[in-house]
């Protein structure tokens, strides 16, 4: 990817034709080996880091004119700050790899025109002291990075390092996730997982998708493809995997038979009806050491309006002792609301929204402050409980 980044973007192929060591490390453009004079006059070597803004794979104009340096404040060469560039000094983990020191903020006359423009702009303030120190001192080092890791993405995810929240979403990294039925609120889950970089994104559905699936699925799909009558697992691979290189289809209902297929996993949503089935995922699930969350959703129609819960609970390996009592494994009865089918898809969004920031909340992206393994929130009320404060 990064190869094909560099060949397809004049500003980024000058900047290695011209001998600058640049890279790209997740959404960042990378210059290292850039020298340097610190307080004590002494030439160094650090790192200028970019944000990348881009449309696919083609470089627009730099969004912001700020760049992050791993290194010490860059001097002059008799020792003195080159205050001029001074932003912010905070040390920061970017993630990828890459930590920064400072930040710096030189803005030119209308902006930087591109990041041949932006990266040797930064270079030729910060290097030049260097050479007053070392004549022929240079950020022109000739030398070409190694290969990159392949990325889980066909294109570059940059809304994570725009932000500088790369070390966050890395925290997602070594997930494999799978999704254990894909009705509306597993769709709407796979949607906000598929943009995280987790390692696999396994779905589990044997059902086709059919009309009333669409109306409660994210997306839209055509007439077309409804009359292809489509398995839902397969529908949905072939819309993620446009993005997600890791996105597994796998069209089976779990049984004693098939749940082996579970193995290897680390987080599981489970987003299906109560029965037999459940009882069996769960209990593979905690054998294999793997946390989960289930949700559900139950909704009926009374005096001309719906009303009704949405619930939301975790399973992690540090506590599972309140499970059987939240989760329902039988479906039925006048007084279970979740054997009601009826469903929304801003409810489902809403469902798949709570269990996706739960998940991430588990794994430290989110602050969590409760720790709580159990939520409902009652739509009638506009009420979001933590449903483990008694």
């Amino acid at each position: 990817m990064s190869h094909e980044l560099f060949s397809r973007n004049a500003d980024l192929k000058r900047l290695r034709d011209e001998g600058y060591f640049v890279l790209r490390q997740g959404g960042y453009l990378v210059m290292r080996e850039v020298p340097y004079v610190d307080a004590r006059q002494e030439v160094r070597i650090g790192t200028l880091i970019s944000s990348l803004t881009l449309a696919g794979d083609q470089t627009l104009r730099p969004d912001t004119h700020v760049v992050y340096w791993d290194g010490d404040f860059p001097c002059h060469a008799d020792g003195s700050r080159i205050q001029g560039i001074s932003h912010q000094a905070h040390a920061i983990d970017l993630g990828h790899g890459l930590n920064a020191t400072h930040s710096f903020s030189s803005k030119p006359d209308g902006g930087y025109t591109d990041y041949y423009h932006k990266m040797t702009s930064y270079a030729n303030i910060i290097v030049g002291p260097a050479s007053v120190l070392k004549p022929g001192m240079t950020a022109r080092t000739f030398r070409e990075p190694e290969e990159e890791e392949e990325s889980v993405f066909n294109y570059i995810e940059t809304a994570s390092d725009r932000v500088g929240i790369g070390a966050l979403s890395a925290r997602l990294a070594n997930e494999r996730v799978a999704i254990i039925g894909l009705g509306g609120t597993g769709g709407y889950i796979l949607d906000f997982v598929a943009k995280t970089s987790v390692r696999e994104i396994r779905l589990f559905d044997a059902d086709d998708f059919l009309t009333h699936n669409a109306f409660r699925a994210p997306g839209a799909p055509s007439l077309e493809e409804l009359r292809d009558r489509p398995k839902k697992v397969e529908y949905f691979q072939r819309i993620y995997s446009k993005m997600h290189r890791k996105v597994v289809a796998c069209n089976v209902a779990i049984s004693s038979d098939n749940v082996h297929l579970l193995d290897g996993i680390t987080f599981a949503f489970l987003s299906l009806d109560a029965g037999k089935a459940k009882q069996l995922i769960l209990e593979k699930l905690e054998a294999i050491g793997a946390a989960f969350v289930d949700v559900g959703m139950g909704l009926e129609l009374e005096e001309g309006s719906l009303g009704g819960i949405l619930r939301v609970t975790a399973s992690t390996p540090e506590k599972r002792d309140h499970v059987t009592k939240r989760i329902p494994f039988e479906g039925g009865g006048v007084e279970d609301l979740y054997a009601s089918n009826i469903q929304v898809a801003d409810l489902n969004a809403l469902n798949a929204v709570l269990a996706v920031v739960k998940w991430k909340k588990i794994r430290n992206f989110y602050r969590d402050l409760e720790h709580e393994h159990h939520s409902t929130y009652t739509t009638d009320g506009n009420m979001l409980i933590n449903g483990d404060i008694e």
